[in-house]
């Protein structure tokens, strides 16, 4: 027993202080999925291109690198988020549906639909603590076979009993309009709505629209919301990270990081290689034209380390499950995943946050809970989401400081412009500022973001104090 207990100690503090294992890997991993459109024979050989080189400051990351960083992939995705026309097949999130509610005792389940879209409703399981709130928060969607009940067994009992609101569900690629999932016509009907977005950028958002329900909640922390997820879910995790600034810290479990290995990431339902789309700026006009602009040359030129590097200074857990094999986990990540970690550490480095950026690479296999899974992603969502990590949370070392004194013109919950900072943008949410009130910001980012009144968590400031008039 005492021999469990030092191990559990052990992993602890190794994921609290951010594993480092393997430093010396940087090369890619060698394709073994023999569907893949792209063999690259050889480009286990070749190294990851790294996201620092020729960028001087942290400041410099966020004003140049960052931004080409994000251009790029949007041209991927398509878009990150709604356009304009895109947002007539959008309502008020916070018209949930009731179908059932259940007291466990410390604490009480509902089953509930959300209108995702409005003429959507998808399936959830919300998990409410007993007890004084707000409470932190974390959204758990399922893999590719169980259903969207499962995460509450994976991991959603052990987190209500320790103080968190769950919402479990799954990706719109399980379950979408029509009863339909990705092999029989989601991703058709999501190409028909909205065009060019691909089927990973939409489930950030859907996560974005979970994570405003949970906001719109009394028993919610709005600041201390994350996500986790499971090999398909896993894969979510990776871009909702990236591109859901709403999501305080993402906990993904054997996504399989490399874009170009043992899975599946160029399947239609992923991201789509090779279906051409007039607005890719290649002559191929595919997603494989832009992540792997020179063919002659093993490997790829983008990959997920820039996502994972998007996602900075947010924190981030990659959990791998074939710490046992080199490069032939299938769907797990395994030891060739580390050169992805390791160049977006760079980054994480440069921001002065590299504990913000874990990865702990078990033998439990391709499983949503092991031995050495559970102790990693408790201790991880305990030691950045419960109230207790807020000021360290809210440091930023090496990072310039920069005071808001107001956000601009408010009308209604908008804001037209916002002095001071250098990523807000016009159209940017307020909550919990009603009227006039003093406060802090929760998190500012390069992409529109909402401005959460609490602790700040910010690649160009350790703090920015607001003032909010109408």
């Amino acid at each position: 027993m005492k021999g469990i207990i030092a191990s559990l100690v052990a992993l602890t503090v190794s994921v609290v202080n951010g594993q480092t294992g393997e430093p010396a890997r940087l090369n890619q991993h060698r394709v073994t999925n023999r569907a893949s459109p792209a063999p690259e024979p050889g480009a286990e050989k070749e190294p990851i291109p790294s996201l620092i080189e020729g960028v001087r400051s942290s400041e410099e990351w966020s004003a140049v690198r960052r931004p080409q960083l994000l251009q790029l992939w949007t041209e991927i995705l398509g878009k990150l988020r709604p356009n304009e026309q895109d947002m007539q097949w959008f309502g008020d999130i916070r018209q949930a549906v009731i179908r059932e509610t259940a007291d466990h005792g410390t604490y009480t389940q509902i089953s509930l639909d959300l209108p995702i879209e409005k003429d959507f409703l998808q399936q959830h399981v919300l998990l409410l603590p007993k007890g004084r709130g707000p409470f932190p928060a974390v959204i758990c969607w399922t893999s590719s076979t169980p259903d969207y009940t499962a995460p509450v067994e994976w991991w959603g009992k052990w987190l209500v009993e320790h103080g968190y609101v769950v919402l479990t569900s799954w990706s719109f690629i399980r379950h979408y309009r029509h009863g339909s999932d990705h092999r029989n016509g989601a991703v058709e009907q999501l190409y028909q709505r909205f065009g060019h977005w691909l089927p990973m950028a939409k489930m950030a958002h859907d996560a974005r629209r979970e994570a405003e329900y949970l906001r719109s909640r009394e028993e919610v922390d709005g600041a201390r919301i994350g996500f986790m997820g499971f090999s398909l879910s896993a894969k979510a995790a990776v871009y909702i990270a990236a591109f859901t600034p709403e999501v305080a810290a993402t906990v993904a479990i054997d996504p399989h990081i490399a874009i170009n290995g043992g899975t599946n990431w160029f399947a239609p339902w992923y991201l789509d290689w090779l279906r051409p789309f007039p607005d890719i700026p290649t002559p191929q006009h595919t997603v494989l034209s832009l992540l792997n602009p020179d063919p002659t040359r093993p490997g790829f030129e983008h990959d997920h380390h820039e996502l994972l590097a998007l996602a900075a200074p947010r924190p981030f857990l990659l959990i791998g499950g074939k710490g046992d094999s080199e490069d032939s986990g299938g769907d797990s990540d395994d030891r060739q995943s580390w050169g992805y970690y390791n160049r977006a550490k760079e980054v994480y480095r440069l921001l002065g946050v590299p504990d913000r950026l874990q990865f702990v690479l078990t033998t439990d296999g391709h499983k949503p809970n092991g031995p050495e899974v559970d102790p990693a992603w408790r201790a991880f969502l305990n030691q950045w989401l419960q109230p207790k990590a807020a000021p360290a949370l809210g440091r930023a070392p090496r990072m310039a400081r920069s005071t808001v004194q107001s956000i601009g013109k408010r009308a209604g919950n908008r804001v037209e412009a916002c002095s001071g900072c250098p990523d807000s943008e016009a159209g940017t949410e307020i909550s919990g500022a009603g009227g006039r009130a003093r406060g802090k910001l929760m998190r500012v980012s390069l992409v529109p973001h909402t401005l959460v009144l609490g602790t700040a968590a910010c690649a160009h400031a350790a703090e920015f104090q607001v003032e909010v008039t109408k």
